[in-house]
């Protein structure tokens, strides 16, 4: 019997997007601890996604390197593990080994358009061969048949193609399609086609299907997505990009929001943290985690792009940036900002 966590969320419901060398464990442990308070929206966290390929054919050391990309804690619950294949039977067997790892569902992504994952059939290529896509869902499900599996896509691989292509998932039965409102040859060059996720709740009903559908696309904040649930009837809403720099971006006030009393205009985000000392110490905090988790295995320049969300909007941020890019630990990074937040405070 599948424990589908999906049908427990409170609608609409916000689901942390899977983004390689962003959601890292170091990452999503931030994210649950800063976002996970009391009256904050429900939300779904997604790992990085992980090669089923290579979690069946890699040598030791590879596959250890895999699994630290599936290490969560119980804070980031429900946690889903995204995982990526075009062979039936490395899913299945990928699958059994989430579900043995206790995740609360599996993901498999259909809608990365990087070259190396499409040479290998798999991501956006998936589009193109859905007969194919409808076993991997079924292996998915065989493999691990006590939890929800979800399927995260986009409208069509060289054009827009989701009347075809979305009745061919439904037809298999997922818990849950994520829809990315771009195809896979618009990348992200061209704003998310939100009109497109309507027309795919649309096509859910008409079919009688019981999946539930999650929009996904340009989404700044809760307030937004909330906006574009009331336009488009989706059952949720994934942030990717909008959680750059505001691992409290879910921590929002739940009962306001689902009663309809929130501000029209709601302030961004990052103001939910209203102290910029509060925001450095965060980014701080941030890099001494990836470091203990990740720094084995993963470059430190991954923090990079980290530290360019976290570091703007106020006087002097450019200058403290630039300093932040030198740095090559996280005691360098804390000393840059010490010494900042202590020089402000002297001349403020």
């Amino acid at each position: 019997m599948v424990n589908n966590f999906w049908a427990q969320l409170e609608k609409p419901f916000f689901v942390l997007a899977p983004l390689a060398n962003v959601t890292d464990a170091a990452f999503r442990r931030l994210i649950a601890k800063h976002s996970k308070t009391a009256g904050g929206v429900p939300y779904v966290t997604y790992t990085e996604f992980v090669s089923a390929d290579g979690l069946v054919l890699a040598n030791e050391e590879g596959k250890a390197k895999l699994m630290r990309d599936l290490v969560y804690t119980d804070a980031e619950r429900p946690i889903v593990a995204q995982l990526f294949t075009a062979t039936p039977a490395n899913m299945e067997k990928s699958a059994a080994l989430v579900q043995e790892l206790g995740f609360d569902g599996i993901d498999i992504n259909m809608g990365c358009p990087d070259r190396a994952i499409e040479k290998q059939g798999a991501g956006a290529k998936l589009i193109t061969t859905p007969e194919l896509a409808q076993e991997i869902i079924a292996a998915a499900k065989r493999g691990a048949p006590n939890l929800p599996v979800s399927v995260k896509t986009r409208l069509g691989y060289n054009k827009d193609s989701l009347e075809e292509w979305l009745p061919k998932l439904l037809a298999a039965e997922p818990t849950v399609v994520t829809v990315h409102a771009r195809t896979r040859k618009e990348m992200s060059k061209v704003p998310a086609r939100w009109e497109r996720v309507k027309r795919a709740v649309e096509i859910r009903n008409e079919q009688g299907s019981k999946t539930l559908i999650v929009g996904n696309g340009d989404v700044k904040d809760v307030a937004h997505g909330l906006q574009l649930v009331k336009e488009t009837g989706a059952d949720g809403v994934m942030i990717g990009r909008g959680v750059f720099g505001t691992p409290w971006l879910f921590a929002s006030d739940g009962k306001s929001i689902f009663s309809g009393e929130m501000n029209t205009t709601p302030t961004p985000a990052k103001t939910l943290f209203p102290s910029l000392e509060e925001r450095l110490r965060v980014a701080v905090e941030h890099t001494k985690l990836f470091e203990e988790l990740l720094g084995d295995i993963k470059s430190f320049a991954i923090m990079k792009k980290h530290f360019k969300a976290y570091v703007e909007g106020f006087a002097g941020a450019k200058e403290l940036r630039m300093e932040l890019m030198e740095t090559t630990n996280a005691a360098q990074v804390e000393e840059v900002i010490e010494r900042w937040l202590h020089s402000t405070t002297i001349h403020s």
